[in-house]
């Protein structure tokens, strides 16, 4: 763990000028600089640094930040990683905390296990090229299948001897400890080791005996897993669970390699799917390589098992944009678009393409030229619905039952999408496609959703609340919001708190005596304790996530500002400050020239933080009110009368906010 005065040594050398100026070109235009955003391609610069606040902004594809998280998206490191770069940069020594002797064996063994993968790698790279059996079995197999040398060297294709003892033998020669080649799944041990006892050379053999390798890297390049493919059918060495011999075999779960995390062809892709702000997602080794091989980049593939979240969202990291390829195959589809579900459930725009004649992208890349592979992607791409529907009402054959069950299909598949708007255009084009009444559509969505929403606030923790405004769509039978009625007021405070919490206010008041009396507050006291007292939390999640931590900050003895914000480790918390700051309330001196002079808001601080306070109670109220009047509406006798008084309540509550806000109420 890196201490925090570290952390803080390292923000304050990392000027962001200095930072994002090594990687574009920044031009000074007054007191900020301009450039090309390196996160989406611009011809006009809309990319400001301001080195006074000490962040960037692009006002194109709307990027925010600092120096570290300038470093954290461009370079694509976690928080630490990005430290560790912008230390190294400036000759700033971290000193972690001493760890404990249990972390520092498991440090060292994770080390170790990576250190034995790369050897592995070069292994099996040099026996493809550099020994008869690899040059005549192996290397014959992938200019076979039509990969040049130069698309083998990048992979780091390799060969595994038929020998199954060979690898084994040549790494503990080479001084590689028989324990770790069995940890990353290397070595298998056999059944007469005896477990207690040490394990050595003869207790080992090859787990990839007689395979052409392709090694598997994590996002930062290192490798950290492979997968072998068999090359003679007529190879009878090890069986699978069903009685035939497995085409392929993947790396075990190890401390290093999760197969559930890791997306083959990552590494290489990175890059290019920020540029192009788009991914292909295959299904195989091949088809990866293939792709490369056609200069297709952006693609990577789930590595023959079921897509899961943690994977999408390693593609998440790099674009929103995903597109599927299908197998010509009816299996292939059929798991294709069980993926879509899971892939729009995380948020991403899913498009799709179907290979023809069973083809897949590795086969039909080398049917067809380059360029006409290019062109097919682009020609052939498709929206997931318009695609969904067409396959499923292909299957109906006018069956009024079978379209039933296609539309509650595709409904479901509307539903899981998180952001309201999109969903509606899909609501939309799905009415058209399937000539149903729009508000039948409408109604069924929003029951899904209330569904999902009812399993997901019993699961979410605080920390893992994004920045979506929950807007179900508005029907005859229900009424939501489209936007979270206090956002304003919300976003305000926190600008209020941030800027000037530590600036005391004078106060009217009663003591005891009801006579008037005046005391002195914080602002970010008064605002916390008008909150508490009437217990209000923000709608907006990321405005009460931001809320939590500036609380949990204060039972610290920390009073934070908004750099601390700015600087935080969460991103949505220093986006959102990074916004936030960026709303200057203070207008320029320049108009004193003209003869306007207009007073600082530190003057008029305590009507501000007031009023704003009171609007948000007067909207909180007008909502109570709202709800309790539609109660009303299914209330009798006695409950009926309750139901009456406490509105008579709310409404009178309501006509003192506004009284204090100076607005009179015409009924």
């Amino acid at each position: 763990m890196i201490p925090k005065d570290t952390i803080d040594k390292i923000i304050d050398a990392a000027r962001v000028e200095d930072v994002v100026g090594e990687f574009i070109t920044l031009k000074k235009r007054g007191a900020n600089f301009l450039g090309l955003c390196p996160f989406h391609g611009e011809k006009t610069p809309s990319f400001t640094v301001s080195p006074s606040k000490g962040i960037y902004k692009c006002f194109g594809c709307g990027k925010a930040g600092t120096s570290v998280s300038f470093i954290m998206e461009h370079q694509q490191l976690n928080y630490p990683e990005a430290l560790k770069w912008l230390a190294k940069k400036y000759n700033i020594e971290i000193v972690e905390r001493e760890i404990s002797p249990e972390e520092k064996i498991l440090q060292n063994e994770k080390e170790s296990l990576y250190i034995v993968m790369q050897y592995a790698q070069r292994y099996f790279s040099n026996n493809l090229h550099n020994s008869d059996e690899g040059k005549s079995v192996g290397l014959g197999y992938f200019i076979e299948r039509g990969f040049r040398a130069d698309i083998i060297e990048k992979f780091q294709l390799g060969y595994s001897f038929e020998d199954k003892k060979a690898m084994g033998y040549e790494a503990v020669k080479n001084s590689y400890k028989p324990e770790y080649l069995v940890k990353t799944g290397l070595s298998i041990l056999s059944n007469q080791h005896k477990e207690g006892e040490p394990i050595t050379e003869k207790d080992i053999f090859d787990r990839y005996s007689s395979r052409v390798m392709f090694p598997i890297h994590d996002v930062g390049g290192r490798v950290i897993g492979f997968g072998g493919r068999i090359l003679e059918s007529d190879k009878k060495p090890a069986r699978t669970g069903s009685g035939g011999m497995a085409k392929y075999i993947n790396s075990p779960q190890t401390d290093i390699y999760d197969k559930s995390k890791v997306l083959y062809g990552l590494w290489f892709a990175k890059k290019n799917i920020q540029e192009k702000d788009s991914c292909f997602l295959v299904e195989g080794y091949t088809d990866v390589i293939a792709m490369h091989q056609a200069g297709i980049e952006n693609v990577v593939a789930s590595s023959g098992t079921s897509l899961t979240v943690e994977q999408i969202k390693s593609i998440h990291r790099f674009t929103n944009n995903i597109v599927v390829l299908f197998d010509g195959d009816s299996a292939g589809e059929k798991a294709s678009i069980r993926a879509i579900d899971l892939l729009l459930e995380e948020g991403m725009n899913v498009k799709v393409l179907m290979f023809p004649d069973n083809d897949d992208p590795d086969s039909f890349s080398k049917k067809v030229p380059a360029e006409e592979f290019k062109t097919y992607l682009e020609n052939n791409t498709q929206d997931f619905l318009a695609y969904k529907t067409r396959s499923l009402f292909n299957e109906t054959k006018n069956d009024p039952i079978k379209k039933a069950g296609v539309i509650k299909d595709i409904v479901q598949s509307i539903s899981l999408i998180p952001d309201a708007i999109i969903r509606s255009v899909y609501i939309k084009e799905c009415s058209n496609i399937m000539e149903i009444d729009e508000n039948v559509l409408q109604l069924e969505v929003n029951k899904l959703r209330r569904k999902i929403n009812s399993k997901s606030d019993f699961k979410k923790e605080p920390e893992s609340f994004t920045n979506e405004v929950e807007d179900l769509l508005l029907t005859k039978e229900e009424q939501i919001p489209a936007t979270f009625v206090t956002e304003h007021e919300e976003k305000e405070l926190l600008r209020l708190i941030l800027n000037y919490g530590n600036v005391v206010l004078e106060i009217d008041t009663e003591n005891k005596e009801a006579e008037p009396h005046v005391f002195e507050i914080t602002v970010c006291e008064y605002v916390l304790f008008e909150l508490m007292r009437d217990n209000i939390y923000f709608q907006n999640p990321i405005y009460q996530m931001v809320l939590d931590e500036y609380i949990h900050q204060l039972q610290n003895e920390n009073l934070p500002n908004i750099n601390f914000f700015i600087n935080h480790p969460n991103p949505a918390i220093s986006t959102f400050t990074i916004e936030l700051s960026s709303l200057n309330h203070d207008l320029s001196d320049k108009w004193s020239t003209f003869g306007v002079f207009i007073e600082k808001e530190i003057f008029t601080l305590k009507k501000s933080t007031q009023h704003t306070l009171y609007s948000l109670k007067e909207k909180r109220l007008n909502s109570i009110i709202s709800e309790k009047q539609e109660l009303l509406k299914t209330t009798e006798g006695e409950e009926n009368e309750t139901m009456l008084r406490e509105i008579s309540r709310l409404t009178q509550l309501k006509i003192n906010v506004n009284r204090l806000l100076g607005r009179i109420i015409v009924k």
